[in-house]
């Protein structure tokens, strides 16, 4: 199991040592919360999730967003295409784990392609590829082929080493870390998924947990996505990609972009 970066561990020991010595009280070393926020979306399509915490907040927005339009498989390859360009290359996508800017026609299973990767990893509830979480642009993303495999269907957390066009990325032998850049944006998809889908329909209810999972309809580890999620607000490029996929594709969005502070309300 990847652990968290050594020299925050060592320096947490340091701090609670002198801290007890002292008859003080240790600092907290977490990132700070997510500041609230306010969007033109919170009078119409958040207005019954509005003033709610917790799981009430949760069902609340499980709700809401359920009210959504599908896509297929195959209609996902020019949907990405169209939420995951280059902001300054048309032409090109922008992978998400390497940060490449790559052809757009370059999709496909071949070294130097890229390919429809799945943030929640299909065995993290058997889901595959058919249409509903299999195919939802909420956590779908371009990226290398190599690197998706490299990815596999492993959880998010710290630490592991460098591999083949990683962009900063980092794996183990059981998990993955996604480049600085991005680590909110897989943080925001991985607990949109564990909203969306609560196992009222023919899905399974998939659920972030704090843990290093198989094939088990669970997503770790929570606590790193939390602190992810604080660390990296969203930017330009996610809140683009939230606005296509609710204007031209699905009809619904991702309240953790439009509300960062709703994942430790939720959790």
């Amino acid at each position: 199991m990847a652990t968290p970066i050594r020299h925050r561990r060592w320096r947490t020991v340091a701090l609670a040592t002198a801290a007890l010595l002292a008859g003080l009280t240790t600092p907290a070393l977490t990132a700070t919360p997510a500041a609230a926020t306010t969007t033109p979306y919170d009078t119409t399509y958040y207005a019954d999730a509005m003033g709610k915490t917790g799981a009430t907040l949760k069902s609340s927005l499980h709700e809401i967003i359920s009210a959504q339009r599908t896509i297929s498989y195959s209609a996902v390859w020019n949907a990405l295409k169209v939420t995951d360009q280059d902001p300054n290359n048309s032409g090109n996508v922008i992978l998400l784990y390497s940060g490449i800017s790559r052809s757009k026609s370059l999709n496909g299973g071949s070294t130097g392609n890229w390919n429809r990767e799945h943030v929640w990893a299909q065995s993290h509830g058997n889901f595959g590829t058919a249409t509903g979480p299999g195919t939802d642009l909420h956590h779908l993303r371009a990226e290398d082929v190599q690197v998706n495999g490299a990815r596999g269907n492993k959880d998010f957390d710290n630490g592991g080493s460098a591999f083949t066009n990683s962009g900063g990325s980092l794996t183990d032998s059981d998990s993955f870390e996604p480049r600085d850049a991005v680590k909110g944006d897989v943080a925001r998809m991985i607990l949109y998924m564990a909203v969306r889908y609560e196992g009222d329909d023919s899905w399974p209810d998939l659920e972030a947990n704090d843990a290093i999972n198989g094939s088990v309809p669970f997503h770790g580890r929570l606590s790193v996505l939390k602190q992810w999620n604080d660390e990296d607000p969203p930017d330009a490029f996610e809140k683009r990609r939230n606005q296509v996929i609710y204007d031209s594709y699905q009809g619904n969005r991702n309240p953790f972009i439009d509300h960062p502070e709703w994942v430790e309300s939720i959790w």
